[in-house]
């Protein structure tokens, strides 16, 4: 029986050729594409914000600042930065191991990469990635995610506009098109989602010992000590958990407070979210939404009767929801929650709070809002990123790496990183011909032996 071919085998195939042609490589090819991005973006901003609304009801703001801002912005750094980025670095060459001669580290592209990207961020984390994988110089295939399927296809007509189907094409649908996708030979997978799926992922690009790129997730947490400003803390803890609706890979998930400052930092929280989203964030405009049925009830199941009193299935609607837990035993602590639910719990010092830490999966983030004990943190823990004394803003500083560790992924992107992302380190050295140690070759000397003693 003939076995039915890949849907998606061709699409790889003229990839494949395409890059084998060397155009991708070029330096001013390169640009040229980042340019060519940077004009599709402007070109379909209006298109990109009437999406966000219809799939997360994300306010114009949020979408400039988190999605298509950030997307333009990652562009222009590559596009500015290119020849310093992609250029070779020599190195020195040891005399006497490797006798005379020049060495350099090359930065090459992978060659074909699959992008798989999530519903929270469902262009920026789309768009960076694809933003790092030209400049690299790679050809590229996107799957966006189905989930939020209005900002999928405004992606879709977008890139299938801009740019032809053998250099970067966008492939839209459910699981199946994943599962397909995987089942290909490509030279990098770029994949942002859950822990779970990410297995998955991992397990597929085994089998063709693929190179991977994990952008996961997990239960970021949140120290407040007894040091802290209270009052700042949770103007941009409340910021940070409610950017939308809690629907962020490295939203705080929870928070550990010293007991002294508990009630103040609670009343703080409540204040803000009161100042963001008025009486009843329902109304706001700044406001989203949970993006789907099977997320919100999802959400649900970790409120209590009283609480889900206030949600609004119809609207997929549940508002900031701070929960005061008495031990770690509760739904909410349970998984990630990519949500508006806010646990907290409380911690009599920081050795609890840095033992609690300890004791769980290495996070993507930890926020610490300290004015004592930020070295202590910096040494005790291990995440993807540790900001002290705020939250999210780390992810849109271009000099920094941004990934997991872990649990909560491998690999890192942004600015010079994305360009490192998807090339390969290749090193090249080169000998001279006119000279040529005879001592090398054997027969070997005794005091040959001797002199390598004396070097080793």
């Amino acid at each position: 029986m003939k076995l039915s071919m890949n849907p998606y085998q061709d699409i790889l195939n003229k990839q494949r050729a395409f890059f084998k042609t060397g155009v991708t490589r070029e330096k001013k090819f390169r640009r040229r594409a980042l340019d060519l991005l940077l004009k599709a973006i402007v070109k379909y901003e209006k298109e990109i914000e009437a999406a966000l609304w219809q799939d997360l009801r994300k306010s114009p703001f949020e979408v400039l600042a988190t999605e298509v801002g950030f997307s333009k912005k990652e562009i222009k750094e590559l596009a500015k930065n290119l020849n310093r980025w992609t250029a070779p670095e020599y190195v020195g060459v040891p005399l006497l191991i490797s006798g005379p001669g020049s060495g350099k580290i090359v930065t090459e592209p992978l060659g074909t990469s699959l992008i798989i990207g999530p519903w929270n961020y469902p262009f920026q984390l789309v768009i960076a990635p694809l933003a790092g994988a030209i400049a690299a110089g790679n050809t590229v295939v996107l799957k966006p995610s189905e989930v939020s399927s209005a900002t999928e296809q405004v992606i879709n007509k977008m890139i299938s506009e801009y740019f032809e189907e053998e250099y970067i094409a966008v492939v839209v649908g459910g699981v199946q098109v994943s599962q397909d996708l995987l089942a290909l030979p490509w030279d990098h997978i770029f994949f942002t989602g859950s822990t779970a799926v990410g297995k998955v992922v991992m397990k597929a690009a085994a089998e063709h010992l693929s190179a991977v790129t994990l952008e996961l997730g997990g239960k970021s947490p949140t120290v407040v000590d007894a040091s802290a400003n209270i009052k700042l803390a949770a103007k941009r803890i409340a910021w940070g958990k409610f950017l939308n609706a809690g629907q962020t890979c490295i939203a705080p998930d929870y928070i550990l407070v010293e007991k002294k400052v508990k009630s103040e930092l609670i009343s703080e929280l409540n204040h803000w979210i009161g100042v963001f989203f008025g009486n009843d964030a329902a109304l706001s405009a700044d406001y989203g939404r949970i993006v789907s049925d099977r997320h919100f009830d999802r959400l649900s199941r970790m409120l209590s009767d009283k609480e889900r009193s206030a949600i609004n299935p119809e609207d997929k609607f549940i508002p900031p929801t701070l929960l005061e837990l008495e031990t770690p035993e509760h739904p909410s602590m349970e998984e990630e929650i990519f949500g508006p639910i806010l646990p907290i719990l409380t911690v009599d010092n920081v050795d609890e709070a840095l033992a609690f830490i300890q004791e769980r999966p290495k996070p993507l983030a930890l926020y610490v809002f300290t004015s004592k004990n930020r070295k202590r943190f910096e040494r005790e823990t291990t995440s993807g990123g540790l900001f002290i004394n705020d939250v999210i803003l780390h992810v849109g500083n271009p000099e920094l790496p941004f990934g997991g560790v872990g649990p909560s992924g491998f690999g890192s992107y942004h600015g010079k990183y994305s360009v490192d992302c998807f090339s390969h380190k290749k090193a090249v050295q080169a000998g001279v011909t006119w000279l040529d140690v005879p001592f090398r070759y054997p027969p070997y000397k005794n005091w040959v032996y001797k002199l390598l003693q004396r070097i080793f």
